[in-house]
Formats: C-alpha cells, sequence, structure tokens
C-alpha cells in the first residue's frame, strides 16, 4: 500500500546527518568537485552548502525546495540506500545562506540537530617512497599526483560528507596538493600531499575543521 504524500514528507521523518557551509571553494577543491559534479559546476570563491539527510530519498524533496526558493545551482546529488547528499552553490553567499536555512526551515530543524562529525582516522606519512606513490596516483586520478619523498596526510570521517569543509580549510591553511576527496557513502576520506612543514600545518587545519564546522 502507498502512503499518502503526506504522510511520507513528514518532516519528523527526516534525520540531519551532514551540514556544512563553505564560504568560498578554494581552487584545487572546486577543480576536484567538478570533476566529479554531474549538475552546474562550481569554481573557485563560490559558496557552497553540503547537506547530507536519512533516509535518502529525501534529498529529492529538499532539493526541489532549494532551488524553486533561491538562485543556487545544483552541482551534485548522491541518492545512495540509506543517505541522499546535496551540494548546491552560488557566488552571492547570501543565496547559498537563505537556501540553507529554507531547507532546516521546512525539516523543522537546525544545523546544530546535524550528527557530529566523528575523525575515524588521521595520519601523516613522510618521506613517501616511490612504489607507494605510484600505486596511489593509479589509484586516484581525479587530483594531483603524490610525488616520492613528499609527505602524506589521511583522513577519515563519519559522516562522509564533512570531508569537504575539511579539504577547504587545508587548502586556505597551507600549500599542498589535493589527491583525493571523497564525500559520499559510509565514511569521508581525504588525502593530500606537500612538503612536510605545509602538510603539519594543513592537517592541523582539516582536523580543527572537522571538530568545528562551519553552519554559516
Amino acid at each position: 500500500m502507498i502512503r499518502s504524500h503526506t504522510a511520507a514528507t513528514k518532516t519528523g521523518m527526516i534525520s540531519l546527518r551532514t551540514y556544512v557551509y563553505i564560504d568560498a571553494l578554494q581552487p584545487q577543491l572546486a577543480a576536484y568537485m567538478a570533476t566529479v559534479s554531474q549538475g552546474f559546476l562550481p569554481i573557485p570563491g563560490d559558496a557552497c552548502l553540503w547537506v547530507e539527510v536519512s533516509p535518502g530519498m529525501a534529498v529529492h524533496r529538499l532539493t526541489d525546495i532549494a532551488l524553486k526558493a533561491t538562485r543556487v545551482h545544483l552541482a551534485q546529488q548522491v541518492v545512495e540506500r540509506a543517505y541522499g547528499s546535496m551540494v548546491i552553490h552560488q557566488r552571492d553567499q547570501s543565496d547559498v545562506r537563505e537556501a540553507g536555512n529554507i531547507l532546516l526551515s521546512n525539516m523543522g530543524a537546525s544545523a546544530q540537530d546535524r550528527q557530529r562529525c566523528r575523525v575515524a582516522w588521521s595520519e601523516i606519512i613522510r618521506g613517501m617512497t616511490p612504489d607507494h606513490t605510484v600505486l596511489i596516483n593509479r589509484q586516484d586520478r581525479r587530483g594531483s599526483m603524490i610525488l616520492p619523498g613528499q609527505s602524506m596526510f589521511i583522513l577519515e570521517t563519519e559522516p562522509a560528507g564533512y570531508i569537504v569543509y575539511a579539504a577547504n580549510q587545508a587548502e586556505k591553511a597551507a600549500s599542498i596538493n589535493l589527491i583525493d576527496v571523497r564525500a559520499v557513502g559510509a565514511f569521508g576520506r581525504l588525502i593530500l600531499s606537500g612538503r612536510e612543514g605545509d602538510v603539519d600545518e594543513a592537517a592541523a587545519a582539516a582536523i580543527a575543521a572537522v571538530e568545528n564546522p562551519s553552519v554559516t
């Protein structure tokens, strides 16, 4: 039996897993997102909002609301078995903020209701060997290449969407190369590389970001 539209879309049925606002996408992250986005491609400097909800199908209604109410563009929408995520962006930060407020109001939620980010794994590996870097470069083809002798920072978060904010803040903090940014699925994964001191700074910024993610 198919439930009525009203029963199927009760706001209390939607759980807010990730809600992250980015004021200005950094160049590498914007370029990386463009390699995986199927919608309107973001460009450096765009404001961006990443929202992940459960159940996954609820993301269609939230996407519809955001696009009809504001001038934001839809960069990506992923509907998984359990979770659904949407990425909206616009050059004007006020449009993205307004869209976020409208979404939260429709859900009867606040940004503070989002699931707290948990760091599942973080580590810096220094002085990478040629064999290791070659394998990573063959596996992760959308970002930059990691070179032998560089240091590598890896980060895994739950929920996945927070990894995007970590990557953006890391790129802001230091001169590093983004190797891999995976923000959908059960866990988010970030790999970046560079000189040892730069990787240390970027790693600290990424951890600080997921411990206190932005809402506005």
